[in-house]
């Protein structure tokens, strides 16, 4: 068949990947075989989903398999399967540029791990660029595909120089055949047209994968008779010195369904091996529950909590690490209905030997069998983290905190098991993790409430002026920085009978008021109200200041600074929200103001004193002034008077 070839050049971050790839992963070649391997592993797993409801996709073609064919003499690896192939359109897509949601995270993980000099091949099947790995042992990569949906072939091919072509050819079958044009080996480096070191790699890497991968393997064999039998001598023993040479297609891996196999028989480099290949993350798992369930519910689980966080945790589209299969027959991966959002991190397998082959995404949340697997496994994950030790769910919080507290915010049926679950930074806890427990359990004699403050960064809220009451009384402060906490607060009211109360909110009233304070500054206060009507509600004592000048406040029931700060980031338009200023009555700054305002309520120099105090209180919580030219003019005409 004859086509017009096509060229086209990579995305820009392809090249820059390429070059990185071929030039920082060279110490660990090998690393191709397991990514091109398991990319065909998916693409089987694809087209066997497809063809539960069309087998008329398979054709003939209906033993699936993936080939590795090494030929010394051309210098080649073809890693071939008969699996979903693709179209021409998917070949552009998958092809000549990164997944679209890895793209901006891998280049940003890459500027980091420059900086760190930490790049490591662990970044390759992470990120989903596992197909570029190809070009540490190639010069050139041709990839003939065939989706089982066109009659048609597409071929791709490309040097890693910056652009690849593009054309139609034939294909007797669907599935993919990628042709790897080897470079020359150097001394102490792997040929990977030896089948012993094929052999090698696929033991170590890709041992579990489900299908059949096998590879043509030269055996001698003792000849035999017409009928086959071996050749005797006249003892009767096989004559092994009359040998023939033969070729058999030999099966590299177990393809053993370690799921299915009984905890005692599994070593654990056996589980960290299959998590490795189901998960692309070849940092070991933190921990992993290997669960069978017999009775009305019947199905075996083997999930993995992964010791560092998916890059795209937080992406909208991000991924669920959960595969779904029938008598081990895969169903679909990323089955987001078997766990929810916030245990979106937790990798594996489920198999339900009673669900239906043919169910689709869409039926799947109303199968009661998905929905009692569900419970039961967030029962038990919810079990494994209660019982980890504190290094290790230290360890487990600083990367899944945020997530965990998700859960704590919207899943009202395990609210009681997640809440004791949350961790937070306290003003005591010296950079450590506290439970609500130990806060609790450490609260001053005379202490009722659990206080917290939000912000979005620790060094911040922890000098936060809100605090300097608090610090005083030696209460401890609950420090909230994630986004999430704002949400968590609203529906986490109590814990244990203590009420949570924002320390930037409301009276603290852990001390007395002091209604002669009132009084003696109201008419100052009122005149600082009134020069600051259009950014304040009230002007009043501080029940939260001891050092400060100033801070700004809310009611009980207002929206907190950071949740505003949250808001408006995403693009919500919201009111305007007046806020309290409150005055440090007993700072020497304020009595020398009021000596102002008893001299001459009408001075000119009240009006920049308000604006002073309030400047500095947006300051206090880490915000911007609106106006810092004049902030500056006053600061320093202010120092011109104070220095002598």
């Amino acid at each position: 068949m004859t086509t017009q070839t096509e060229t086209f050049e990579f995305q820009t971050e392809v090249k820059q990947l390429l070059n990185i790839i071929i030039n920082s992963l060279y110490s660990n070649r090998e690393i191709f075989l397991r990514e091109l391997i398991s990319n065909s592993s998916d693409a089987i797993d694809k087209l066997n989903y497809e063809a539960q409801t069309n087998p008329d996709l398979l054709g003939e073609d209906t033993e699936f398999k993936i080939k590795l064919i090494p030929d010394k003499k051309n210098k080649t690896l073809t890693v071939s399967d008969n699996g979903i192939g693709m179209t021409r359109a998917e070949v552009m897509e998958n092809l000549g540029t990164i997944a679209k949601s890895g793209t901006a995270a891998f280049m940003k993980a890459l500027e980091q791990s420059k900086k760190e000099s930490a790049f490591s091949d662990e970044m390759i099947g992470q990120f989903g660029v596992g197909f570029y790995s190809a070009f540490i042992v190639a010069d050139k990569i041709t990839v003939v595909t065939r989706s089982p949906f066109e009659k048609n072939a597409v071929k791709w091919e490309s040097a890693g120089q910056g652009e690849f072509s593009v054309e139609e050819t034939g294909k007797a079958s669907h599935g993919t055949d990628i042709v790897l044009h080897l470079k020359s080996v150097e001394q102490g480096e792997d040929d990977f047209t030896d089948q012993w070191a094929i052999r090698r790699v696929v033991k170590q890497h890709s041992d579990f994968v489900r299908y059949p991968i096998v590879m043509d393997v030269e055996k001698e064999e003792p000849e035999t008779d017409k009928e086959g039998k071996p050749l005797l001598d006249k003892d009767g023993n096989p004559i092994e010195e009359k040998t023939r040479t033969v070729i058999r297609e030999e099966t590299l891996n177990s393809m053993k369904a370690i799921w299915a196999r009984n905890k005692n028989e599994i070593t654990e480099e056996e589980y960290k091996d299959f998590y490795s290949h189901i998960s692309h993350d070849w940092n070991p798992p933190l921990d992993k529950l290997h669960i069978k369930l017999e009775g009305t519910t019947e199905y075996t689980g083997l999930l993995y909590i992964p010791s560092t966080a998916p890059f795209d945790l937080f992406h909208p589209d991000r991924s669920h690490g959960v595969r779904l299969y029938s008598r081990r027959i895969f169903i679909m991966d990323n089955c987001r209905d078997l766990l929810p959002e916030y245990l979106r991190f937790i990798r594996g397998v489920v198999d339900a030997p009673d669900l239906n082959l043919n169910i689709s995404r869409e039926l799947l949340q109303q199968d009661s069998l998905v929905r009692n697997i569900r419970k039961n496994l967030v029962k038990k994950i919810l079990e494994k983290l209660e019982k980890m030790d504190g290094e290790t769910y230290g360890k487990f919080f600083d990367e899944f905190g945020a997530v965990i507290k998700e859960g704590a915010y919207n899943d009202w049926e395990n609210k009681d098991r997640l809440t004791p679950l949350l961790r937070y930074k306290t003003t005591r806890s010296e950079d450590k993790w506290r439970s609500l427990e130990q806060y609790t359990a450490d609260m001053q004699p005379d202490q009722e409430d659990i206080y917290y403050i939000t912000g979005d960064a620790l060094s911040s809220i922890i000098n936060s002026p809100h605090l300097e009451a608090l610090k005083e009384k030696n209460y401890e402060v609950l420090l909230m920085t994630d986004p999430v906490d704002e949400f968590v607060v609203q529906t986490l009211s109590e814990y244990k009978g203590k009420k949570l109360k924002s320390a930037e909110k409301g009276d603290l009233e852990i001390e007395p008021g002091d209604e002669d304070k009132q009084t003696e500054f109201s008419g100052l206060f009122d005149k600082l109200k009134s020069h600051l009507e259009d950014r304040v509600k009230d002007v009043k004592p501080s029940s939260h200041l001891k050092n400060s000048v100033s801070c700004l406040t809310g009611d009980t029931h207002d929206m907190s600074a950071y949740m505003e700060k949250i808001l408006k980031a995403t693009g919500q338009s919201i009111p305007k929200t007046k806020r309290i200023l409150e005055i440090n009555t007993n700072h020497p700054v304020i009595e020398k103001i009021k000596k102002i305002h008893e001299q001459n309520a009408q001075s000119d120099a009240l009006k920049d004193y308000s604006e002073l105090l309030y400047d500095l209180a947006v300051i206090g919580e880490g915000g911007k002034v609106e106006n810092p030219s004049r902030f500056n003019k006053l600061v320093a005409d202010l120092m011109a008077e104070a220095i002598h």
